[in-house]
């Protein structure tokens, strides 16, 4: 049996099926992008405590790579799942390695061999989680944040190097601080 596939991005929970089906999903989960520098962090009081919380900014740590290991577990949606053009579910299942890694991701070095030209999908970019989740922007950050967090866990572990790289990156982000 095939084994399940994700976005080499982000991992989807259960709920999500299909970007055709977008319109009837009301939670979705969603590498190289700029944080926003114009955007001021939103602010927000929380608890008796009177302390402000501030948005984070997605932002991808180098020597990380859980988003290119391609052949996740059942809790990731398919290639099928996320495509809605089949030459984009072609092109993804290429780039699976038989050991579940993208083809081009390096793991001597931990990183990408075309990351200037990956794949769109290979993108967290504000316009990729529209297209492909019908996430607006403003929701960005958040979503790609949460989306990380869990393939980090997935892949490398909740107790890893990685996950506590990523988790100091995005909480000491530009916008974030």
């Amino acid at each position: 049996m095939f084994p399940s596939l994700a976005l080499a991005t982000a991992p989807m929970p259960l709920t999500i099926i299909s970007a055709r089906r977008r319109s009837q999903v009301t939670q979705l989960y969603a590498k190289k992008t700029k944080p926003e520098k114009n955007r001021a962090p939103t602010t927000s009081t929380s608890g008796f405590s009177g302390r402000t919380s501030k948005e984070l900014t997605w932002q991808c740590i180098e020597g990380c790579g859980a988003c290119c290991k391609l052949a996740k577990d059942f809790a990731f949606a398919t290639p099928d799942e996320i495509f809605d053009d089949p030459d984009d579910v072609e092109l993804y299942r290429s780039m699976i390695g038989d050991d579940g890694w993208c083809i081009n991701y390096e793991k001597a070095t931990r990183k990408c061999s075309i990351y200037a030209d990956r794949p769109y999908f290979c993108r967290v970019e504000p316009e990729v989680f529209k297209t492909l989740y019908g996430i607006e922007e403003k929701k960005f950050n958040k979503e790609a944040c949460s989306c990380c967090i869990d393939t980090i866990k997935t892949i490398h572990g909740p107790d890893s190097k990685e996950l506590d790289n990523f988790n100091r990156a995005i909480r000491s982000s530009p916008s974030s601080s």
